[in-house]
């Protein structure tokens, strides 16, 4: 039953629970941090680790989707960003950053962010990016707005996009516009012949409409991180993030029974910043976490130890800061892997969730999944 809190007279509102409010339980038994697997699998792709990048600027380049391809992750170009608007980002990256040093205010930092995203998106930009991901070997993913989907979808493929991602704050089965055709996701997805995951859902109703497009796969969240967004402020909008996960993993298993078998991914993308909060977010029931800001700290960031999220660089209403995120770099896979010298969950992201399931017992993911969870206080 919900656990439902009255907040006034005929207004009752349901107690939600971010990941820091849950702990792991240990099971009766452990076992070895060698016969633990992290893998998993979305359609066709393989991947060792349940990585998947917030698709930034500020984290991912064409070259650093291939550097976390080849390390088990899976790293998405924002089709929408400045490698599709700009030729010279490395130029762009650097008067952002110098603009980030100079500013008194963020919001001055905000306004140059959104006068390089008025630049119109060209094609053979993105196709440029795409073909040096898809060149290196490793899986190629792209995220698109619902708002620009059906414009961007067809080079993005014809370049050798392998995954999409259809990403936005709030995605619904059917997104409507006034002034165009809505984007119905389940026809949308029909005529595909690659893998679709779509997202941020909040809650179970939603999550299972977007398992019931198609979709491979449903982002939960929208990227959350603190100092960094602010959608909660902006829009009111939000749901804690353990909360949320549990809701998408019970729409997934009702959506399995429907269908008889039909397996729908889920993603959980925001509130994630530390190795134990990887580990609760499998245990709640993602199969995999899209990490932003914890990744803004390797060297091979492009943007230079600042963080933000695409939301940023909306031309009339953003819901992120551009912020510095990281004090000082380390290599991406010293982030992932390790060796780690601090106590503080912010490296070793991986290595620490291996050991977070040989530590209760748990072989895989999926098994991982199953692990007992308390309430702090």
């Amino acid at each position: 039953m919900r656990d439902l809190v009255e907040i006034g007279m005929g207004r009752t509102a349901r107690r939600a629970y971010e990941l820091d409010d849950i702990e792991i339980v240990p099971s009766r038994r452990t076992r070895s941090s060698k016969d633990v697997s992290t893998a998993w699998q979305l359609d066709a792709y393989r991947f060792e680790i349940p990585l998947v990048t917030h698709p930034t600027d500020a984290v991912v380049s064409p070259r650093t989707a291939i550097a976390v391809g080849e390390l088990g992750g899976l790293g998405v170009i924002n089709a929408e960003g400045l490698w599709a608007r700009h030729s010279n980002v490395d130029d762009v990256l650097f008067r952002l950053i110098e603009a980030a040093e100079e500013a008194s205010e963020a919001a001055e930092v905000t306004k140059v962010l959104q006068e390089l995203h008025s630049a119109p998106i060209q094609a053979e930009l993105v196709t440029q990016s795409i073909k040096e991901v898809r060149d290196s070997g490793v899986t190629v993913a792209a995220r698109v707005s619902p708002q620009r989907a059906a414009e961007l979808t067809p080079d993005l493929i014809a370049a050798g996009v392998e995954i999409l991602i259809v990403q936005g704050t709030i995605v619904s089965a059917e997104h409507v516009a006034r002034d165009g055709e809505p984007l119905n996701l389940k026809t949308f997805i029909e005529d595909l012949d690659i893998p679709v995951v779509a997202g941020g859902a909040h809650d179970y109703r939603t999550a299972m409409h977007l398992m019931r497009t198609g979709a491979a796969g449903v982002i939960v969240g929208y990227g959350y991180s603190s100092g960094v967004t602010s959608t909660d402020s902006v829009l009111g909008i939000g749901v804690p993030m353990a909360t949320a996960i549990v809701d998408a993993a019970a729409a997934r298993r009702d959506y399995l029974d429907e269908t008889g078998g039909r397996y729908v991914h889920v993603l959980a993308d925001g509130g994630i910043d530390t190795s134990g909060q990887i580990a609760k977010a499998i245990a709640c029931g993602a199969d995999a976490v899209m990490l932003g800001a914890p990744l803004a700290a390797a060297s091979e960031a492009p943007g230079g130890g600042l963080y933000w999220t695409a939301a940023a660089a909306h031309p009339s209403l953003p819901r992120s800061r551009v912020v510095p995120a990281a004090e000082s770099e380390v290599g991406l896979r010293e982030l992932l892997f390790g060796p780690s010298s601090d106590a503080d969950g912010t490296l070793n992201l991986f290595g620490a969730l291996r050991r977070a399931m040989a530590k209760t017992g748990y072989s895989d993911l999926k098994e991982f999944q199953k692990v007992g969870l308390t309430i702090r206080g």
